[in-house]
Formats: C-alpha cells, structure tokens, sequence
C-alpha cells in the first residue's frame, strides 16, 4: 500500500510541476505594459478611472485571444500625482520589468517630464491626457495624443459654440477668466487670451496665438485671475470678484472635478447670473453629485459621449460605444465618464499598432501610427485618429456638452452625427 501511495503522489506531484512550468511558460510569453497613474494626490479620482478604462480594455483584449497571440500583462504603479514618481516609474518599467509598450499617464503636468524620457527610451508614447502644446513641441518622435486637441485650441469649440447656436445679438460680450494654475489650464488660457506660448527649455516662441478666441468673438476680458495649482480655498472671495465683474461669461479652468465641484457651490453662494458658463472639467459623476441643480446649464467640452455613434474595433472585432458602456458596467457597477474612455482608447491605439506593425517593436508601432490617414485611421470610442507631424490629432473637434436636467447632454457639432441636444441658454443663477 506503501508503494501504491508513493505513486499516486508522486504522479500527483509530476502533474503540479507540469502545470507549474506551463504557467510559468505563459507568464514568461505575457506581453507586459505598463502604466505610470496618479491613483493618490490631486489628480486620483481621474487617475482611478484611468486605470479602470486600461484593466477594462486589457481584460477585453485578453478574452479575444490577446495580442499577436500572446495574453497582455497589465502593470500599473501608483506616482502619486508626483511628476519625478511618474518618471521613476516609467523608467522601471523599462529597465527592470521589461515591458514591451506603455500607456500614458494623466494630465500635462506629468506627461511633459514623462514624454523626454520615454523619447530617450525610443518607446511610443500614446497620450490620454497631456494637452499643453509644448508637449509636442518639443521634437519627440512617436508621440501621440488621444484627444482631439491641444488646449491651447479649446477655445475654438467654445467660439463655435458662441458664434453657431446664441442668436446674434444676444452672445455675451464680457468674460471674466479664472483658472488653475496648471499646465493644461494655463494652455486654454493661452488660446483664449491670445498670448505667446514659450518654449520652458531656451525661451524661443511655440506659438503666437492672438488676437485669442475670445477677442476674435468680439469679447472683452473684464476680469481674470489664476489661482494657486496646490492648496487653494479661497473659493467664495473669487467668485465674489467674478460677480462684481459683471461678466456675462464665466469661464473656469479647472485642474480637476473637484476644482468644478468648489467653484460651482462658490458662484452659487454668491448668486452668480452668467448668461453662459463653460468650465474645462465637469464631465464627471462627481461633479453632478457636488454641485446637484447648479450644474445646470454648464457647458464642459469633453472628447468623449455615450451616445456619440463611434465605431471601432478591439480584438480584430467591431466595438462600439455602446458595448464599452455595457462592458464598463458590468465590471465597475456604474456608467463611464471621458476619464474612463479616453485611456480604453490610447488602449485600442496600442493594440491596433503592435497588430498593424505585426510586431511590439516600438519603432516599427511609431512608425504605423504615424502613417495613419484620414482615410485609414486608428479606430477607437472616442473616434477615428490620425495625426500631423508634431503627434496631434489631424481636423478632429472637441465635443461641447451640456449639464441639463441631471444629464450631460451632446449639443456642438451639430452637424457631426444624430442625437444633438438644444443648448439652454442662457444660464441665469446657478
């Protein structure tokens, strides 16, 4: 009986060991890619979704049989929304992890340090938030940005906004500007007001970019203001000064929701009577759920929308706007937001390149990606993507939507696709 044990452990045994070298097999074959997110400090309620819109789109990828054959192996390191973490942590990934592709991190402040050493690194750097200009001013081969524009041009959408859908006559003629003293801020406030945007590393001119949107439409600046990037409370002496301007247009620049969140209760308190609002974040459930009725009437472009008809793929198959929705809710319990969408697309860019490249060689990615056209895009949620010779998207528009009763709604373009609501207008008390 003594023998006839041994054999059956020892058969037993032989059959772990087999199961274990197949799956250590496996785990050597995955193909890794990291992620570097701010899942802590200022920037984490954003950074959170970022990292539930990667897990989302690898899980989706891997139950299609992976990339190239291979399961994708998804690494993601909280920087603490701290610009020398984020760059520690790309450089890990490289050097000590191994990863074969990474996705971007959240906002301009941490994607412009991060951008110099993933260029250093020859690796392709695909963007979901980093809209400040400079970023791709700086010569960088193979970067690419996964939102329509640059902030500097948000303006743009804004001006269409004012100049297609309010009635002659009836637009507002005077701006008060309040912004965040942020990275991506600062670039909507430089396209707005019509300033210079300088070169951080020798001081040469980027762009001159006057007379700024809102001079172009006819607008008088009659109050502007930025507020410190960490630490600011001082919410209710701002909107006071806004109020006392007069302005008919307020314009808030916010870093992040919650920034939207203090602003709105702020200009609420002060029974502030804008004629039309647009704040630079907001699209989130957060911000509705801080601010309730005030957010009726706020304007907030956004470069993604539920109902936006785009057809991409994922896994070699058609997928749609709506299958990311149903997929987001099923794993999450709750509705997406751009904050999830945008990085389920840098997702879908990374894997149609390494698929058109037939390879995750980073040079060969770029250089596909970079041979994208209008008419052989890159094809995600958030649209269909290729880009000019500084990595930003080619002929592509904001989308400007709408807080009305309880709902963002699409209302600019209006000639895009079906499903455009009326803009309300105007604002009146929050």
């Amino acid at each position: 009986m003594k023998n006839v044990k041994w054999k059956v452990t020892g058969a037993i045994t032989a059959a772990l060991m087999a199961a274990s070298a197949l799956t250590g097999a496996q785990a050597a074959d995955a193909l890794k890619i990291g992620a570097s997110l701010p899942l802590t400090g200022g920037f984490s309620i954003a950074g959170q979704k970022h990292q539930q819109g990667y897990e989302l789109c690898v899980d989706l990828i891997n139950e299609r049989g992976g990339i190239l054959g291979r399961q994708v192996e998804l690494l993601v390191s909280d920087n603490r929304s701290d610009p020398a973490t984020a760059i520690n942590q790309y450089e890990r990934f490289i050097n000590v992890d191994g990863v074969e592709a990474v996705y971007g991190t959240f906002s301009s402040r941490l994607s412009f340090p991060v951008a110099s050493l993933l260029a250093k690194n020859n690796m392709v750097h695909a963007l979901p938030a980093g809209g400040a200009l400079r970023i791709y001013t700086q010569g960088h081969e193979n970067i690419f940005y996964f939102q329509p524009n640059a902030a500097e041009y948000v303006g743009a959408s804004l001006a269409g906004v004012i100049k297609d859908l309010i009635p002659e006559g009836e637009a507002p003629k005077t701006a008060a500007v309040i912004s965040a003293d942020d990275f991506f801020a600062n670039g909507v406030w430089s396209g707005l007001m019509g300033e210079k945007v300088m070169d951080p590393a020798d001081g040469s001119l980027v762009r001159d970019l006057s007379p700024g949107y809102l001079k172009d439409n006819g607008i008088e600046v009659v109050f502007s203001e930025r507020w410190p990037e960490e630490g600011f409370s001082d919410w209710l002496n701002l909107a006071n000064q806004v109020k006392r301007s007069g302005a008919e247009l307020i314009i808030g620049l916010t870093a992040s929701a919650e920034e939207a969140v203090q602003l709105t209760r702020a200009l609420k308190t002060v029974r502030a009577e804008p004629k039309l609002v647009y704040f630079s974040q907001g699209t989130q459930a957060e911000y509705l759920e801080g601010t309730g009725s005030s957010a009726e009437g706020v304007l907030v472009h956004t470069s993604w929308h539920k109902d936006a008809p785009f057809q991409s793929t994922l896994g070699g198959k058609d997928f749609s706007n709506s299958d990311f929705v149903a997929a987001y809710q099923a794993k999450f319990g709750s509705a997406p937001d751009e904050d999830a969408a945008i990085p389920f697309a840098v997702c879908q860019g990374i894997e149609q390149a390494m698929i058109g490249a037939g390879s995750t060689d980073n040079q060969a990615m770029g250089k596909w990606l970079s041979a994208r056209t209008k008419d052989e895009p890159v094809r995600t949620i958030l649209g269909r993507f290729n880009w000019d010779e500084i990595g930003l998207p080619a002929n592509k528009p904001f989308l400007m939507t709408q807080w009305n009763d309880g709902e963002l709604q699409f209302v600019y373009p209006t000639d895009e696709f079906e499903g455009v609501a009326s803009m309300t207008y105007p604002k009146g008390s929050f």
